[in-house]
């Protein structure tokens, strides 16, 4: 099957993503991609480029038996000006992140125009897949009240048809790849005498909530807890100050600052430390733990987002082995603390890669393959 797919933010996560897919489905995948910037420009005027492009391809020879389109295309722009190359051709509509309940800092105002994108993308698309439960919930019940803004024809019911053709597929990654620096993770107890590495890997942004990961932090420092940081993670222009007055009171302690552009360095990181926390106000999925995660870092997370389902249920309230999900700040403190000192026992490594294993492209990649072949053979036009 010919599958084409349209990635008008390539980089990051979404470009591994789709880097990923390529590589492991069954099916040929061809990709027509933009480079990710100018995010508001994408939405905005990506379809009239992404179109463009994909009549080209068309024309050239390539016959798309399915079109696969993330949650920053334009889909019916796109639709609309490639008429006579997709005509026919069915549409999944894949959900990364999306407008209507992504965070905004509190002193900016949420752009209707391009959750309103969204929604049309939505109604375009033949099947509409969200990477995480929790995201599908939450667009499910942001989305009427994105409609009763509208002044007349709300079209509510539109609700219902997106709910009814909507489902749910976890991302697909290339964890094997960290297999490679498996060797450097260094095999101790927490009772050593070097300090335990807390990673912070995770975007320097407001969304994840630094200010709370240092709060803890600062109050671990106080009551004499030992700890060393790695502090890792994509950052821009702008970064939140918590990060320069943690390297002003840790400079010493931390092991790593700022974003490990080699691939190799990254995974060196991840096994390098003992514990990942994260203190995120929001995540439609949360790349960055998984990974951790798999390179053996004991996971501290909130009992909420999507880290609930990511995590199998054996381990919401584990016996023998310290928490995975905390409840609020000071359970997060009591718990982080415990493993610091020694009193909570961190999963061994060899359990915690059992937990994003699933996820890795190699078995994963058939639950796509099987969704493109099932979405295809619905929607195909009788001869």
């Amino acid at each position: 099957m010919n599958i084409l797919a349209l990635e008008p933010w390539y980089t990051g996560s979404h470009k591994r993503f789709l880097d990923g897919l390529v590589e492991h489905s069954e099916h040929e995948v061809q990709t027509i991609t933009m480079p990710g910037r100018f995010w508001r420009w994408r939405m905005e005027g990506g379809g009239v480029t992404l179109a463009k492009k994909v009549r080209s391809v068309v024309d050239d020879g390539f016959e798309p038996d399915l079109l696969f389109a993330t949650d920053m295309v334009n889909l019916p722009a796109v639709l609309s000006l490639a008429r006579p190359q997709l005509q026919n051709v069915p549409v999944v509509l894949y959900f990364h992140e999306n407008q209507l309940t992504y965070p905004l800092p509190s002193d900016r105002e949420r752009e209707r125009a391009y959750s309103i994108t969204n929604y049309l993308s939505a109604l375009a698309a033949d099947r509409v897949v969200f990477n995480s439960q929790s995201h599908f919930d939450e667009f499910i019940e942001a989305l009427p009240q994105l409609l009763r803004d509208f002044p007349d024809f709300t079209n509510m019911h539109t609700v219902r048809d997106l709910r009814e053709k909507s489902t749910v597929l976890h991302l697909g990654m290339d964890l094997q790849a960290h297999d490679e620096y498996r060797g450097t993770r260094t095999e101790r107890t927490l009772h050593s005498t070097t300090p335990p590495v807390v990673l912070w890997n995770q975007r320097w942004e407001y969304d994840k909530n630094p200010s709370g990961f240092f709060q803890t932090m600062n109050r671990l420092d106080d009551a004499g807890v030992p700890f060393q940081l790695i502090l890792a993670g994509k950052h821009f222009h702008e970064q939140p100050e918590e990060f320069e007055q943690a390297f002003e009171r840790y400079a010493e302690r931390i092991l790593h600052y700022g974003y490990a552009e080699d691939f190799s360095e990254y995974s060196r990181l991840l096994h390098r430390a003992d514990v990942v926390v994260s203190t995120a106000h929001h995540e439609f999925f949360g790349v960055a733990i998984q990974e951790a995660i798999y390179c053996g870092c004991h996971p501290l997370l909130p009992n909420r987002l999507s880290y609930p389902e990511l995590i199998p249920e054996s381990h919401h309230k584990p016996l023998l082995h310290a928490p995975i999900l905390y409840e609020d700040e000071h359970d997060r403190f009591e718990i982080l603390r415990g493993i610091l000192e020694g009193d909570e026992r961190p999963l061994p490594p060899k359990t915690l890669r059992k937990i994003p294993a699933r996820l890795d492209w190699d078995s994963h990649v058939e639950h796509y393959d099987e969704l493109f072949e099932e979405v295809a053979e619905t929607q195909a036009v009788p001869a």
